[in-house]
């Protein structure tokens, strides 16, 4: 089993053309031995993005995550699939297992093919309070030094870590997704938007658990910049299940959205 440099500073180490190395960059607040689920969705939508074969026509819509379990640190393989294929839209499939193991994440996106002549953008709400307008807000504590919560920079404009209730959250990448390879428009959105429940959490992280098994995320503009915000809201029922709900947005305005559903529950 070839594991990734400690040195490193990436979220993974590419090792073949399928094969990723994840470094302790990617390690979440719970679990040492398991990382946060934003690297390895962005992981997957970059695999969406440099399958073989990939139209360079069209452009990601729409990608729902399956987080079948906890994802290892560990080399982790990826293998993708056309499952459906349109003149003007294709459903294509990213699954991540460790070496060794069952799957552990699935991905199925809706790419859609963009049209040639430019159309009628229209504008959709408010801009956000700029990243330059905040101040950066410190993680709630996590036992480790080194994971996702060292690896972005978060800058509240509404809420904190700490705080319940509602949030709105600027992220930025401060490491590379793969070693050597400059971070993609879609590899920003993507580890970022499964922090969605974290930001917007509405109970104490001491008492209650809140996993989310999966994540969906809708895009109608291709982001621009480094910085992405989730602005997001997270609604529970009695029944333990729940909703974090999110706007998307870049420096210029939206780009879309972000769903996860929520395992609620006493620790």
């Amino acid at each position: 089993m070839t594991a990734a440099t400690p040195e490193t500073e990436a979220f993974y180490e590419r090792l073949t053309e399928n094969r990723f190395a994840a470094t302790e960059h990617t390690r979440g607040p719970w679990d040492a031995a398991s990382q946060h689920a934003g690297p390895p969705a962005a992981l997957l939508g970059r695999a969406l993005e440099e399958r073989p074969g990939a139209r360079t026509d069209m452009r990601v819509a729409r990608v729902t995550y399956e987080i079948l379990r906890p994802v290892p640190i560990a080399p982790l393989e990826i293998t993708t699939s056309v499952l459906r294929s349109g003149r003007s839209t294709e459903v294509v499939e990213a699954v991540l297992t460790p070496e060794g193991g069952a799957p552990v994440m699935h991905a199925r996106a809706l790419r859609v093919r963009t049209t040639e002549e430019p159309g009628p953008a229209v504008a959709e709400g408010p801009l956000l309070p700029a990243p330059s307008e905040t101040s950066a807000t410190p993680f709630f504590g996590v036992a480790w030094d080194i994971g996702y919560h060292t690896s972005m920079e978060t800058r509240f404009a509404e809420g904190a870590w700490r705080e319940q209730g509602p949030g709105t959250c600027w992220m930025r990448m401060r490491i590379p997704l793969i070693a050597g390879n400059t971070p993609r428009a879609l590899d920003r959105v993507l580890v970022a938007a499964d922090s969605g429940n974290g930001i917007s959490n509405v109970l104490d992280f001491r008492s209650h658990v809140f996993i989310n098994p999966d994540l969906t995320v809708h895009l109608h503009r291709h982001p621009l910049g480094e910085w992405v915000c989730v602005d997001a809201r997270t609604s529970v029922d009695a029944a333990g299940i729940g909703l974090a709900d999110a706007r998307l947005h870049d420096e210029k305005g939206p780009i879309g959205r972000s769903a996860q559903s929520l395992f609620v529950a006493p620790r």
